[in-house]
């Protein structure tokens, strides 16, 4: 079992930044790949970026160039940095984590509000 808490959304004005944290606990050793999604309201929930164990990163087109995924391996954290914020990012970001390299992510965090205003 693997239990993820993000942090660090909140309300910023287009053009800002933010960085969203995800902290691990648990079993992270087995954890193989992790990413972040998001769901803004009436749409589907979307991946954003992801991180795979060897360090291998994955961003979505509409987020390329604005957002950084990183981790601090001895913190068992992730992060993603947001910068260039636009009023279409506007989502619940949600962490997720899972032990095998393909297919739906198995843990989920409770989500974080993040909101742009233009």
């Amino acid at each position: 079992q693997v239990v993820l808490v993000e942090s660090g959304g909140g309300l910023v004005q287009a053009g800002g930044s933010l960085r969203l944290s995800c902290a691990a606990s648990g079993r992270t050793s087995d954890v193989l790949r992790t990413a972040w999604f998001r769901q803004a309201p009436g749409k589907q929930r979307m991946i954003v970026a992801s991180i795979v164990r060897s360090g291998a990163t994955y961003y979505a087109d509409s987020v390329k160039g604005r957002f950084t995924f990183s981790r601090d391996n001895a913190k068992n954290t992730v992060y993603l940095q947001m910068n260039s914020l636009k009023p279409e990012d506007t989502a619940v970001y949600y962490c997720a984590a899972d032990s095998t390299i393909a297919g739906n992510y198995r843990y989920w965090g409770q989500g974080t509000q993040v909101t742009v205003s233009s």
